[in-house]
């Protein structure tokens, strides 16, 4: 494990302290910038020891999420043509204004995933695309473990 302030491995047992109301476990020597917090001894089962005792770790399924395709202004506009409407007749038929789908056909808007729906029914185009929004995915399992606040911030050391 490693000190969450200035990130040096910890050979000792971290102490858990609490800078600015975030709970942290750091070094002996970066524990001086926050007040330290004590734990009431957890009760012991008879028969198992503390060392003994293996602690899983449970990982919730991801839930995929759904998400607008980037290429939605295109396909919008180039369906509505196929089916030759105008503008105005295809926000008519969804009960929106022309200038929100004038908005959405030049990229100045993203239509919520409740107007993207009506659109994909209406106009039988594939606007959502299921995405898995994990922050791990996108910044890499090794480089969420390597952050530390010492990496971000200076401490200034007496």
């Amino acid at each position: 494990m490693r000190c969450e302030i200035c990130g040096k491995k910890l050979v000792e047992e971290p102490l858990k302290i609490k800078v600015d109301g975030s709970i942290m476990f750091t070094c002996k020597e970066c524990s001086k910038f926050g007040k330290i917090q004590r734990e009431a001894p957890k009760p012991q089962r008879p028969g198992v020891s503390r060392s003994s005792r293996v602690t899983k770790r449970i990982q919730r399924p991801r839930e995929p999420t759904e998400e607008v395709i980037e290429n939605y202004r295109d396909i919008v506009r180039q369906a509505r043509e196929k089916k030759e409407w105008s503008r105005e007749e295809l926000a008519e038929k969804i009960y929106e204004k022309a200038s929100v789908i004038g908005r959405i056909e030049s990229g100045k808007m993203v239509p919520d995933l409740k107007l993207a729906k009506k659109i994909e029914k209406l106009l039988n185009v594939v606007l959502i695309e299921k995405t898995d929004n994990d922050i791990r995915d996108e910044m890499g399992q090794s480089k969420l473990k390597g952050s530390t606040i010492g990496d971000i911030a200076r401490i200034k050391r007496n």
